[in-house]
């Protein structure tokens, strides 16, 4: 929320505490409107269908703690019935002892600014609530202003920023190290041997290091709204094989059944680079989440007007509560096995923004200790049947 917004709420509020909502309280006291807000407004119906109209939570309680006011963003935030919150004490609308005494500080002159986190159904919610206090005509207050913005998905980013940066860090510390420590055992030795077991483990390394690099290059661009396509009409087979085929030695030394079924072959418009991103990330998580003993299928096929592009595997599976998740920037399932499946939550979440600036959809279907699905549905050009 922008100081300039909170100001010109402020102004408006104070307005309207002193000129119109002071009417439904009985009693109180009939005041005029600033002169500055006089001349643009046009009654209390017209501040009153801008105040509602605000994407903010707005409460304005009298010197008393009452509400005397409210839009139905700050019903929803806070969970109360609108009709009725008005002239109730804001412990009886609010069930927040918290904000109760931030109310109160408010009263006596005290303005803040913090984090409220509000039971919600499902889930928690956090919102920036700020509070102020509004001045009356003589010495003291005339009431006190509640402002709630959202910051709910805010904190969930930056939560997984955090756990983001210590994961980055620590794929490109790991295999910093092992390269200086394998160099340095090369240049010490005095034969040829060392050079001959270090050298191509170093490769490896700078591999798994340019491969990360690449990622988060990748996300910059989602990022920055860079992400562009350079589309043509390709056979999806013929982008599919060659990576299947690639991954072969290292399903192989995992000692993981590595297949590649193509049900009807497929033409469709799309960047061939972009899709090659596509398969090698799903081909590659399902491999480094599936045990010795498993299998990991990779099927070609097309229904109606979409190809459709599947990646089963028999790995460990994703719980129930991470399933609607995992295309998230930095979300990772399994923290705790993160590092040693090499993870640092950027691969799904670039594969589904190939995907959607394809025009296509990707969905997770998984139940734990029986593997995972992934599939991916793109528009066609055209499908050759069979039959």
């Amino acid at each position: 929320m922008t100081l300039a917004l909170t100001a010109i709420i402020a102004l408006l509020a104070g307005w309207l505490l002193g000129a119109g909502l002071r009417r439904r309280m009985p009693g109180a006291e009939e005041t005029e409107p600033p002169a500055a807000l006089t001349s643009q407004m046009d009654g209390d119906d017209a501040f009153s269908r801008l105040v509602a109209a605000l994407p903010l939570g707005v409460v304005m309680v009298d010197a008393h703690s009452r509400i005397t006011f409210a839009n139905q963003a700050a019903a929803t935030i806070f969970g109360f019935d609108l009709d009725r919150a008005v002239g109730r004490h804001v412990i009886a609308a609010v069930a927040s002892l918290q904000l109760e005494q931030r109310v109160e500080d408010a009263l006596r002159g005290e303005a803040s600014v913090a984090p409220l986190v509000v039971a919600a159904s499902g889930a928690n919610r956090t919102y920036a609530v700020s509070t102020y206090p509004l001045p009356g005509r003589t010495h003291g207050s005339a009431g006190a202003l509640v402002l709630a913005d959202d910051q709910t998905e805010f904190v969930a980013l930056e939560r997984s920023r955090q756990d983001f940066m210590s994961n980055v860090s620590h794929e490109l510390r790991t295999p910093l190290a092992s390269i200086k420590l394998m160099l340095e055992t090369v240049i010490e030795s005095p034969d040829d041997e060392a050079a001959d077991i270090f050298i191509p483990q170093a490769l490896a390394q700078v591999d798994r290091l340019a491969a990360l690099v690449s990622q988060l290059l990748d996300q910059a661009r989602v990022q920055s709204g860079q992400l562009s396509l350079a589309l043509g009409d390709i056979d999806l087979e013929s982008v599919v094989s060659p990576i299947v085929a690639s991954f072969e030695p290292q399903a192989a030394a995992k000692e993981v059944e590595l297949s590649l079924q193509v049900l009807r072959p497929v033409r469709l418009e799309a960047d061939p680079g972009r899709l090659a991103q596509v398969v090698v990330n799903l081909v590659d998580n399902a491999l480094r989440h599936t045990p010795p003993g498993g299998q990991v299928r990779v099927e070609l096929d097309a229904h109606a007007n979409e190809a459709l592009l599947r990646v089963r595997d028999t790995g460990a599976g994703i719980p129930y509560q991470d399933l609607p998740h995992i295309f998230e920037r930095f979300y990772v399932v399994d923290r705790s096995r993160a590092r040693e499946l090499s993870g640092a939550g950027l691969g799904l979440s670039i594969v589904k923004q190939i995907v959607d600036a394809h025009g296509g959809r990707i969905a997770a279907e998984s139940m734990l200790g029986s593997g995972a699905t992934f599939t991916v549905r793109l528009p066609i050009m055209h499908a050759a049947r069979e039959g």
